[in-house]
């Protein structure tokens, strides 16, 4: 016998997970357990002993939901990298270069989050539409604005998504516009403790769902003295860091010309780096660079798409994996239009393939790309769920037990959307292809987030 008291409900279906890099397991008809915390009790297959008698007692006891034919459940999608403020541009300008981008759209949008009105419109709606989406953990920059990030993790908490959020800063004059940038390291030092603590103390976050991130925006945009006063932030509380790292040539270059080190040389003296740094994009790494961030246990939130439009080169992600660097994926809304990380994950494989095949016709085809350095969809899959999760030190992304229960059931529907699967022909693993390449938000029915369900 089970102690039904001691559980919330469970879930008999179809399930997907990746608990290793580059494979995939599929459970058929496979039994769930959440307990009253929202985590995991026990999983079981219908080969397992125990599997007749706790389905038979739960749906006895009224609680076990069964997943009809063409379901299937998913572990949460994580999003590494996500501008919450962007979120009205998205789609706009991705023709113009990088510094034209920021200048006419990205600051002053970002400045208008001093109207708490307007941020809480954005923000709802952004929380919301990542849920509708899959993503049930989300790191969001936000803006230099105390009070409006403030607002935006409380949103989080109200929609119930798992969220990491960070006040940006970003002080260096020579860098950032007049009209947006930090008045000074002082108050941007205060401000930025003080939404720390406030986001802890939010009420109903007991569980720390939602957790404050130190937001160095990048190397250019802020002065020696903040990255070092942030730094300092990161060690007292033992926080969560983002930034962008080493995304373009311009950034690298600006790093080397300045401080005569590279991005993560730079990040680590600050004492920016531990075990839950999101380092997004980090496309020019040196040999040491990739040893430094394996060292600190760091990762990176790869966003092939927005790499696409503004990195200038493509991300070394199959090297990297092989290496043995945490990884995992980001929308980067909006220097990518999309906020699916199904979509990230398609754009993973996608940016992998034309890597390795090349794209100058005038070179011959031995010469025109990067052998082996294709990713699987497999392996987009794993950094879009285990992978993400590992870069948080979040037990999320696999269902094991005492894993909190993130997730969500697909539907496949040829009345839904382009998703069709053909269960003569297509094998798990097709399935799961397919799911990636071709779902979209109508094909999401159910999401949890720490086994409360939020869409």
């Amino acid at each position: 016998m089970i102690a039904t008291n001691a559980i919330q409900f469970a879930l008999q279906g179809d399930m997907f997970h990746c608990p290793i890099k580059g494979e995939f397991e599929y459970l058929s008809d496979a039994l769930i357990l959440i307990d009253l915390n929202g985590n995991i009790a026990a999983t079981y297959q219908p080969f397992d002993a125990e599997y007749a008698l706790a389905r038979d007692e739960l749906k006895l006891a009224g609680k076990l939901t069964e997943l009809t034919k063409g379901q299937y459940l998913l572990p949460g999608l994580v999003d590494l990298h996500c501008h919450a403020p962007q979120w009205p541009q998205a789609g706009k300008g991705l023709d113009l270069p990088l510094y034209d981008w920021l200048q006419n759209y990205t600051f002053p949008l970002e400045n208008r989050y001093t109207d708490l009105d307007f941020a809480k419109e954005v923000y709802g709606d952004v929380t919301k539409t990542l849920l509708a989406n899959g993503t049930t953990s989300a790191v969001y920059f936000a803006s230099i604005h105390r009070e409006p990030t403030e607002l935006l993790a409380q949103t989080c908490l109200d929609v119930g998504q798992r969220a990491f959020v960070g006040k940006v800063n970003m002080d260096n004059a020579e860098q950032c516009p007049d009209y947006y940038r930090e008045a000074s390291i002082e108050k941007a030092l205060y401000e930025t403790e003080l939404f720390v603590n406030n986001v802890f103390s939010l009420k109903g976050n007991d569980s720390g769902l939602v957790s404050p991130v130190i937001t160095p925006r990048f190397v250019p945009s802020c002065t020696p003295t903040m990255l070092n006063k942030l730094g300092e932030l990161v060690q007292k509380y033992d926080l969560h860091m983002q930034t962008h790292c080493s995304e373009s040539d311009w950034a690298r270059d600006y790093s080397q010309t300045q401080f005569g080190k590279t991005d993560i040389e730079i990040y680590a003296d600050a004492g920016l780096l531990n075990n839950k740094s999101v380092l997004a994009h980090s496309i020019f790494l040196t040999e040491k660079d990739v040893e430094m961030i394996k060292r600190y246990n760091a990762g990176i939130g790869h966003c092939p798409l927005s790499n696409m439009f503004f990195a200038n080169a493509a991300m070394q992600t199959r090297e990297l994996l092989d290496h043995g660097v945490q990884i995992g994926l980001g929308s980067d809304i909006a220097g990518a239009p999309s906020p699916s990380i199904f979509r990230a994950a398609f754009d993973a494989v996608s940016h992998s393939r034309v890597r390795e095949e090349g794209v100058d016709v005038k070179l011959s085809a031995s010469d025109r790309g990067t052998a082996g350095s294709r990713v699987s969809f497999i392996e987009a899959f794993w950094m879009a769920t285990t992978g993400g999760a590992q870069v948080l030190d979040s037990k999320t992304g696999v269902f094991a037990k005492h894993y909190h229960f993130d997730a969500i059931v697909l539907e496949t529907n040829k009345d839904v959307g382009n998703l069709r699967i053909w269960p003569d022909f297509d094998t798990p693993k097709d399935i799961l292809e397919k799911i990636i390449c071709l779902a979209q938000k109508e094909n999401i029915k159910r999401v949890w987030v720490q086994g409360k369900q939020v869409v």
